[in-house]
């Protein structure tokens, strides 16, 4: 049962948003060490509005994109009320900050990540309010101490939050950005969750707030390890042939984007997901032995990555 509404602080929802943006912008910015984020405010003309930022050729980051909204609106878009039915007539309110980083060296991987607060209003009834987010990491030329790395700081986030959440978030996270069309996961996953409310409003809220601020926990230190790591051509055709798997995967499935254009958000700021750069190749396979077969083999299915289950 959800929480009563006095103890639902939009205000303080969002003044943590602006701020987790301000962060990660910062921390990225000095990972990069040449670009400058540029920003873009904007307004909704049904209600709302936010401010986008983007990296672009940067020295480390060939582009990134940190984005904050806070829209709403009288009635719920279909790709909410779809898995919510008793939504459908009620206004809404829906802020987050959404990221996604491509970098330039192929060995750096891609990465995601996304923390939003819903809120669903109608004269006469309880409102309807849930937290959802998470962080997920595309390697191209995985290193697997980079990816316990990972996982570990998605550990940590949910542990005081229960002894299960982590391997309850990390299982929907595998489930989620699994690209049906190819079997394959988009990457080597982390943590997403969804309609958080059952824990009441300031446990939910702190959940969602350890997961935003783990994000730079996660990437940063995998950044610094990987961004001066040689590579040619060849590795260079192959980040961009796998980086369709994400173009693919944001156009088909991702809710976040379908949430956006169905209910008239920025079209600019939500396809800023889309990779500056992208190549498809008809019947590509992996030359055998090669470390392009190893992503295939070994980190395009879920794995236990921390050796929790024996």
């Amino acid at each position: 049962m959800q929480a009563a509404i006095q103890q639902v602080d939009k205000a303080q929802v969002k003044a943590f948003l602006l701020a987790l943006q301000d962060q990660i912008c910062a921390a990225l910015t000095a990972a990069d060490g040449k670009a400058q984020f540029v920003e873009d405010s904007w307004q909704r003309a049904e209600g709302g509005g936010g401010r986008s930022r983007v990296l672009t050729q940067g020295a480390v980051f060939e582009q990134a994109g940190v984005n904050f909204s806070h829209v709403f609106g009288d009635k719920m878009p279909g790709s909410a009320t779809a898995h919510r039915p008793e939504l459908a007539g009620r206004g809404f309110e829906a802020m987050g900050v959404s990221l996604v980083i491509h970098p330039n060296n192929p060995h750096v991987p891609t990465s995601h990540a996304n923390v939003r607060f819903f809120i669903a209003e109608k004269e006469g009834e309880a409102p309807v309010w849930w937290f959802g987010g998470g962080f997920d990491l595309t390697p191209f030329y995985p290193v697997e101490a980079d990816v316990v790395h990972w996982h570990q700081v998605a550990k940590n986030c949910c542990d005081p939050f229960g002894a299960d959440v982590y391997a309850r978030y990390k299982k929907w996270c595998d489930e989620y950005f699994y690209l049906k069309h190819r079997q394959e996961t988009r990457g080597v996953g982390g943590l997403f969750f969804d309609d958080l409310n059952e824990w009441g409003f300031a446990r939910s809220f702190a959940f969602m707030q350890s997961v935003g601020e783990g994000f730079c926990q996660a990437y940063i230190p995998i950044v610094e390890a990987r961004k001066n790591t040689p590579y040619g051509e060849h590795e260079r055709q192959f980040q961009l042939y796998r980086r369709g798997r994400y173009v693919e995967f944001n156009l088909v499935f991702d809710r976040g984007t379908l949430f956006g254009l169905q209910s008239g958000g920025r079209t600019e700021s939500i396809l800023m997901s889309m990779p500056p750069l992208v190549r498809w190749e008809y019947g590509y396979q992996p030359e055998a032995g090669s470390p392009e077969a190893l992503l295939y083999q070994r980190y395009l299915t879920p794995q236990d990555w921390l050796g929790l289950n024996g």
